[in-house]
């Protein structure tokens, strides 16, 4: 009998179904409040749940959090799940909600996160199992706020410094998957939480194989020893073969980056918006999204991503014209005689912008513009020309979150030394209503002054908006129950399954 079950637990071992995935980098710390670094975040994610998470189409919906509703504009409830359990099999409550929050404003815990607590007045239990969030004045991300992961109260109460814990190479969350072993610069392997609140995910084993190098991720998945992986535009179009084709399925999907040419608005050459709009109407941005990423990417016509609540579908790409160029250029002073002359400066280390600005640099010569191209390290681009304002135009690119907050990068008073309004752009109705935003925290309304915003600021052109990437993610056709949507594809990963 004991060599029967021997064998069946042997054989149940050998056939226990593995996701194969890779990471360029060893994580730092496995802590949801400390993960700084993209191996790090990705890695806490398996363990750790937040308060609410994003639906499969960016909606904030639920995770720890059974149900909530603000009693007023600034107090917000929220339920918890009573049946949530660490991976130590301790019961999850409302003293691990409140420890997190005092954890993440803690002077002496070094954290990216802590801004986004600065509008919570106090968090305080109502119960074991009921929380009372109050805010200091209605605010628009108050859901999105408790996106990050909890950590438990139980293990780290005594911990006298957070940020030198054995918790963060041996965390306990109460996520998905557990972890295994973790050391520095090796594999990892996530192993299923029998006890997972949503059920025991389908899948008992993930194996991210550290692989430094982007090309050997490549080789691994020609070679079928990877089950997920992303290729670039090149790999994709030219070095795939049909058996590559037959093992995995190839899904194309906007990125959450877009890229931009960005005027210094108190530059004289800037100020005039016909010469924004003739520079606007010279540029061929669909040429560009085909030399630069094959037909893996779409032309980028505002500043908030398309698909989402702020997106404004009324606003159409800008069309190529050069003879409306031209038109505009001269009403602006500009002819063959006194042609529009400016430099642009980017980074090295990003191929693809400076051949974005080599591509550009052709089209405007078509409308008689002259474009300067400079190119420097990124520190230096950074320190010396980027932060101080020492720029005629720029090229660079922002990344895009789910919950779009047009502060930073457009509100007046960003536009400060240190601020991320690296164009000096000013509209005092685009202020007006991106502060009426903040203050807002019904969804539907949201979206309506949202729209309105990317209207006004994709009709003023601080920016020449330019291309949005496609990610190009390959999955082994194997796993079933896949559902491709807005966020990706791991929003329902507890329910795959691995056909052999």
């Amino acid at each position: 009998m004991k060599i029967f079950i021997y064998n069946l637990l042997f054989f149940t071992y050998l056939t226990a179904s593995t996701l194969n995935l890779s990471m360029t980098s060893s994580p730092s710390r496995l802590n949801p409040i400390l993960s700084n670094d993209t191996a790090s975040s990705e890695i806490s994610d398996w363990l750790f749940n937040g308060l609410f998470k994003y639906d499969k189409n960016g909606n904030p919906t639920v995770d720890l959090a059974s149900s909530y509703y603000f009693e007023t504009p600034t107090k917000l409830i929220v339920k918890l799940r009573n049946n949530v359990l660490w991976h130590d099999n301790v019961r999850f409550t409302a003293k691990d909600v409140i420890f997190t929050y005092e954890q993440i404003i803690n002077p002496k815990v070094f954290n990216s996160i802590k801004s986004n607590f600065t509008e919570v007045q106090s968090v305080k239990a109502l119960d074991d199992f009921t929380l009372e969030i109050i805010y200091k004045e209605p605010y628009f991300k108050a859901i999105e706020t408790w996106f990050v992961g909890i950590l438990p109260y139980h293990l780290l109460k005594d911990e006298k410094d957070l940020m030198t814990s054995s918790f963060n190479k041996n965390p306990i969350g109460t996520g998905s998957y557990k972890l295994k072993e973790f050391k520095t610069g090796e594999d990892i392997e996530l192993i299923a939480n029998e006890n997972y609140f949503e059920g025991k995910p389908k899948i008992e084993k993930i194996l991210y194989k550290f692989l430094p190098d982007p090309n050997t991720s490549f080789l691994y998945l020609k070679q079928k020893k990877l089950d997920i992986g992303e290729l670039d535009p090149i790999q994709a179009d030219r070095q795939i073969d049909s058996d590559f084709k037959n093992t995995y399925t190839i899904l194309q999907k906007q990125s959450f980056t877009f890229a931009y040419l960005g005027f210094n608005l108190n530059n004289e050459k800037f100020k005039n918006k016909k010469v924004r709009e003739a520079l606007s109407l010279a540029i061929n941005r669909q040429e560009l999204v085909d030399i630069l990423f094959f037909g893996y990417g779409k032309v980028c016509n505002g500043p908030f991503l398309p698909g989402s609540f702020a997106y404004n579908d009324d606003i159409k790409p800008i069309s190529q014209d050069i003879n409306k160029a031209k038109k505009l250029l001269k009403e602006a002073g500009y002819d063959e005689n006194n042609p529009l002359i400016f430099e642009v400066v980017t980074n090295t280390g990003n191929d693809t912008r400076i051949n974005a600005a080599q591509i550009m640099q052709y089209q405007l010569q078509k409308a008689g513009v002259i474009m300067k191209i400079r190119v420097m390290e990124w520190q230096a681009f950074l320190n010396t020309v980027v932060h101080p304002r020492n720029f005629e135009a720029i090229l660079l690119g922002w990344a895009l979150a789910l919950m779009p907050d047009a502060y930073p990068l457009w509100h007046s008073s960003s536009a400060k030394l240190g601020g991320f309004n690296l164009v000096s752009y000013k509209n005092e109705e685009v202020d007006r209503l991106i502060e009426k935003g903040m203050g807002t925290i019904n969804r539907d309304e949201l979206s309506i002054i949202y729209k309105k915003i990317f209207k006004l600021i994709s009709d003023d052109l601080p920016y020449l908006f330019l291309y949005i990437p496609d990610g190009i993610t390959v999955i082994n056709k194997n796993i079933k129950n896949i559902e491709p949507a807005f966020i990706g594809i791991m929003h329902n990963q507890k329910d795959w399954e691995i056909e052999e």
